[in-house]
């Protein structure tokens, strides 16, 4: 009798310490069940990480363009128009229009007929005075290479900078060799990279008249020597930079004198920069690294000494996609990367962060 007594009473206390246990390891199931759906692994599917998400700056628009079918050939350069909202993308292979025409909303506009462009490499639009025009380098070795070509956006050759089919070093009068980017700044001045592969390893700078103001570099390793200059731009502050392929590193010269500034070269462990541009805010430089298929974003410093290489974010894009050079819209913030590999151009967005 005492024995059944005392396990009643056994029994009666432990329920509420049985009740607490089955809630407990409800409880921790139930927390557990979102992280287990949420594993790639168990769901079939791949999920960023909401920590890693928050920090992306861009993301891709898969809308755009709207008829993809219009990419043709390899696709090495794409350019913004500031102000008519009209990307180009140049392109290469055999009975292909060189330049494609897309709205900023992805409609196919038209492809230029013309026979003036080899190989097209780099593209840049502009609208300043006195009309909009277009300005492609050409690489080719045929009688229109080794040139950098201005045409109407409608792709009426206008004026021709070099010695067509003829490579060179000379500057009097202008003779390149695979040019391989321009840009021109907001004063009407341009820059020039020359050239892709070839024997020429400097950057010009050219008055509006066309006029040289300043070169810079040879074949070399040491500041402000090159080896395939690849791309370049300007920053707000009267900084030029340019991507020295060869030699893995960004270098900064002095927009004014052509004086070297300084250069990067610890964000270039992995692959060489092949493009430099600014995102519309100016807060970063978009530089594509076509043999490891990756957009990177690298924060820009403030007047004064350059300092060292700042990566703040990554676009990892599929693997054979190659992303060539770049060119941001400065109305809608836009990226576009030319992709040789995926013969294509696309498009990323900002990325609304809350």
């Amino acid at each position: 009798m005492v024995k059944k007594n005392w396990m009643f009473v056994s029994v009666k206390q432990a329920k509420p310490v049985i009740i607490i246990v089955m809630l407990v390891s409800f409880l921790s199931l139930w927390m557990l069940l979102p992280t287990r759906f949420a594993n790639p692994a168990s769901a079939g599917y791949s999920l960023e990480s909401p920590r890693l998400a928050a920090k992306s700056l861009y993301k891709l628009d898969i809308g755009w363009p709207k008829f993809p079918k219009y990419f043709t050939g390899q696709v090495f350069g794409v350019a913004v128009d500031p102000v008519a909202d009209i990307v180009y993308v140049a392109q290469r292979g055999e009975s292909v229009s060189k330049v494609l025409m897309f709205t900023e909303h992805g409609y196919f506009l038209k492809g230029w007929n013309t026979t003036t462009i080899e190989l097209p490499h780099g593209i840049f639009a502009t609208n300043s005075s006195p009309a909009p025009s277009v300005w492609v380098t050409d690489v080719g070795n045929g009688k229109y290479g080794h040139t950098v070509k201005q045409y109407t956006p409608s792709g009426t050759l206008l004026q021709t900078l070099g010695t067509p089919g003829t490579p060179g070093s000379d500057l009097y009068p202008l003779q390149f060799d695979q040019p391989a980017e321009v840009f021109i700044s907001r004063k009407g001045e341009m820059y020039i990279v020359d050239g892709d592969g070839g024997l020429n390893n400097r950057l010009i700078k050219l008055a509006e008249d066309f006029t040289i103001t300043w070169v810079q570099g040879e074949k070399g390793v040491k500041p402000s020597q090159f080896y395939i200059p690849h791309s370049v731009t300007e920053d707000t502050v009267g900084r030029v930079w340019v991507a020295d392929r060869g030699n893995k590193r960004l270098q900064v010269f002095d927009a004014a004198s052509g004086e070297w500034l300084g250069s990067w070269d610890s964000c270039f462990t992995d692959d060489a920069p092949y493009s430099v541009r600014l995102t519309s805010d100016n807060k970063y430089f978009v530089v594509a690294q076509l043999n490891i298929n990756r957009v990177i974003f690298l924060s820009v410093p403030p007047i004064g000494d350059i300092g060292n290489c700042l990566k703040v974010d990554t676009i990892q894009l599929a693997d054979d996609v190659k992303p060539h050079l770049v060119d941001v819209s400065r109305k809608t913030g836009a990226i576009y990367v030319a992709e040789i590999g995926a013969r294509q151009a696309q498009r990323y967005v900002p990325n609304i962060r809350k």
